[in-house]
């Protein structure tokens, strides 16, 4: 799965060169906060890239039958991820997967491995020093006794390729991966849902790298929001 995230320079300055690459595309709210390493559960906010926009967006997608602000909150912690096998059935997911595709950048992700009764957190990253542009899908959620408008959203699962089925040793998933050149194509809301259903699918391992980490990183009493916290640690042999 994909809970963890780090959304700093590099994803900043992808949002920055989209803009700049999109010109008719408007920024919709401000954003200048640094996550070295962020939990899903705490529902961050974070820019992600629309058909027509760039929004600062929910991570923990609000289905439209949420039907009060106490039904959203239980909903959006179960909606962190989306499985690409079973996303056009979920009635969460749905409507959004035909409709509602985004990308969240991301500078990269953390994983644990399980090793016995031990796990031992992994930061996986771009080999070529770049970004991870996430497949994402939204929703707004309109809060019918305030009136209030919450976008959110929820990142795309696949099976693992060979890298992340060693480190994701468990479950064997990893978030949705959309390359560069294949972006316009998956937040148009025009294109074909056959083409979208063959973008979901795993990553190249070759275009990944990850290296084992401090165990702080799965320590919520710690500050995990520093540079520091995806620095190499090596407890057990380095992947790739």
């Amino acid at each position: 799965m994909c809970f963890t995230v780090s959304f700093e320079g590099k994803a900043i300055n992808a949002v920055k060169e989209h803009l700049k690459t999109y010109p008719e595309l408007k920024m919709q709210g401000e954003f200048n906060q640094l996550y070295y390493l962020v939990s899903g559960f705490s529902h961050p906010k974070l820019p992600v890239f629309k058909y027509k926009s760039v929004e600062i967006s929910e991570w923990g997608l609000i289905p439209s039958f949420a039907s009060n602000e106490e039904n959203a909150e239980e909903l959006a912690n179960m909606t962190l991820n989306a499985r690409s096998d079973t996303i056009h059935q979920k009635p969460s997911f749905k409507n959004s997967i035909n409709k509602y595709r985004c990308i969240l950048p991301l500078d990269g992700f953390y994983e644990w491995q399980h090793n016995g009764k031990t796990k031992q957190p992994y930061y996986i990253y771009p080999s070529d020093e770049t970004v991870f542009y996430m497949g994402c899908i939204f929703n707004t959620w309109i809060n019918k006794q305030t009136g209030e408008l919450r976008d959110t959203f929820s990142i795309i699962t696949t099976d693992a390729n060979p890298l992340m089925a060693e480190i994701h040793n468990t479950k064997r998933r990893m978030p949705l991966i959309i390359p560069k050149s294949s972006i316009e194509a998956w937040v148009d809301p025009t294109t074909d849902i056959a083409l979208v259903n063959q973008m979901m699918k795993p990553y190249s391992t070759e275009l990944m790298k990850a290296h084992t980490i401090s165990t702080d990183a799965g320590n919520s009493r710690k500050n995990r929001n520093i540079p520091e916290i995806k620095n190499r640690v090596d407890v057990i042999e380095t992947l790739f």
